[in-house]
């Protein structure tokens, strides 16, 4: 294994403020696919201009975080894909240590991710008796968060990849999941640094606001009707829109209204879920 084995790809939404400071803390791999689902012909050519063997994909289409990287996995030529947010800045080890610690493993796992200091990973059971060492420059999680992950795409193709479904939030927690219940395995290579700004991959004001909220309920009640018992799920989130009713009347009353618009748009993901529709909203922004 080496670094021809691994692909970068990265998903772009309008994604220009931080896109470059991702491409220049790749040092090592020299295959990067970009997925672009705004568009954008004009972060194109500044991209190509100083980076002109980077594959730059337009779509016509936006389709979401999970969309995008599926359509990343079908174009790449290696065995591996190593998928990053756009406001992402990997550290000066982070593709040195990855490759070593994919030599060691020889492939036996479906996703490792490099080491973020806020936590990137996690167990779905608290008191699984599968505790996380951290002590070890590998060790074994349940989950790691879709900003970095270095892909197994053979593993991931046995399981459908990402949840087409979702278009924003929880595909990557449920692809892990998935894998996991294929009793495949998942790492976190400590020594290979990664910074994550947050929130940061895309920005358009407001509109980002009222798109996040919607897909996060969205996701949330899809995922758990997904895992667990339906009927549970259901009391749970029709209690949350009763309570998130009495919110919305307050921010009327009070004349706080984009405060009014967020809950709503909450009320509007859960409610969209509960009724087993797609996940239909997209942000809509002036060019």
């Amino acid at each position: 294994m080496n670094y021809k084995n691994i692909t970068i790809g990265i998903v772009t939404f309008k994604s220009e403020k931080v896109i470059f400071e991702c491409l220049k803390s790749i040092k090592k791999i020299k295959k990067i696919i970009i997925f672009d689902n705004s568009y954008d012909a004009e972060l194109k050519k500044k991209i190509k201009k100083k980076y002109p063997n980077i594959n730059f994909i337009l779509s016509k289409k936006n389709l979401g975080y999970g969309g995008g990287n599926n359509k990343i996995f079908q174009l790449a030529k290696t065995s591996h894909v190593l998928i990053l947010n756009p406001d992402t800045i990997m550290g000066g080890n982070c593709e040195k240590e990855l490759l070593k610690s994919l030599q060691q493993l020889k492939s036996k796992f479906a996703i490792m991710s490099p080491n973020e200091k806020n936590k990137n990973f996690g167990l779905f059971k608290e008191n699984n008796e599968n505790k996380i060492n951290p002590s070890k420059d590998i060790y074994d999680v349940d989950y790691v968060k879709g900003f970095a992950m270095l892909i197994n795409l053979q593993k991931i193709k046995n399981v459908g990849m990402f949840d087409k479904n979702i278009f924003l939030y929880l595909e990557d927690i449920d692809l892990c999941k998935r894998l996991k219940l294929k009793k495949q395995k998942i790492y976190v290579c400590k020594k290979a640094e990664i910074y994550h700004l947050g929130a940061k991959s895309s920005n358009f004001g407001f509109e980002s606001e009222k798109c996040r909220n919607w897909h996060w309920m969205w996701s949330k009640v899809y995922y758990n009707k997904k895992f667990s018992n339906n009927f549970v799920i259901y009391t749970k989130f029709i209690v949350k829109l009763i309570l998130y009713s009495f919110r919305l009347i307050a921010y009327s009353l009070t004349f706080q209204m984009k405060k009014k618009i967020i809950i709503y748009m909450r009320m509007s993901g859960i409610y969209n879920s509960l009724m087993g529709r797609k996940s239909w909203y997209r942000p809509v922004f002036r060019k």
